[in-house]
């Protein structure tokens, strides 16, 4: 019987016989954004992503990261962990943190509408993405932001 936690068995559940998962955790700092998008960099060498996708999907990474980074851990300390599920047709990216996390209107899609400035980067994803998922993190901590790109 496994001892791992029902969102940690839903998500490995979700990733097929073909695909390959790399996790990054970086210390909740702004100057560590870039490792994530060097990462991404990287697993665009082992599959077919056209330079316009991969620049689509660093800003969606970055937007991510970037939300967790700011508004997470008010006090500074803490950390940010980034999945990359690469499979033949599509990539999955997910961050998430254990810190303050925050609620999120799923509604319809229209965020472009009444949007602030701090509201920009969720509506940036959602845009870029396939899929988009947002939830409390492990626990009910913190928060996880899950996007999917198909690459077919």
């Amino acid at each position: 019987m496994s001892t791992l936690p029902d969102r940690t068995l839903s998500r490995a559940a979700r990733v097929a016989d073909d695909g390959h998962i790399v996790r990054l955790t970086i210390p909740a700092k702004a100057e560590y954004i870039t490792l994530c998008r060097l990462a991404l960099t990287g697993l665009a060498r082992v599959t077919t992503l056209g330079e316009e996708l991969l620049a689509d999907l660093k800003l969606a990474l970055t937007e991510a990261a970037s939300n967790s980074v700011r508004h997470a851990y008010p006090g500074g300390a803490g950390v940010v962990e980034i999945a990359y599920e690469l499979h033949s047709d599509r990539l999955a990216i997910e961050v998430s943190d254990e810190g303050e996390g925050f609620v999120h209107d799923q509604g319809s899609g229209d965020e472009f509408e009444d949007l602030t400035e701090g509201g920009l980067g969720i509506a940036i994803i959602r845009a870029i993405a396939d899929e988009f998922e947002i939830s409390p993190g492990a626990a009910g901590r913190g928060s996880r932001l899950r996007f999917v790109k198909v690459l077919t």
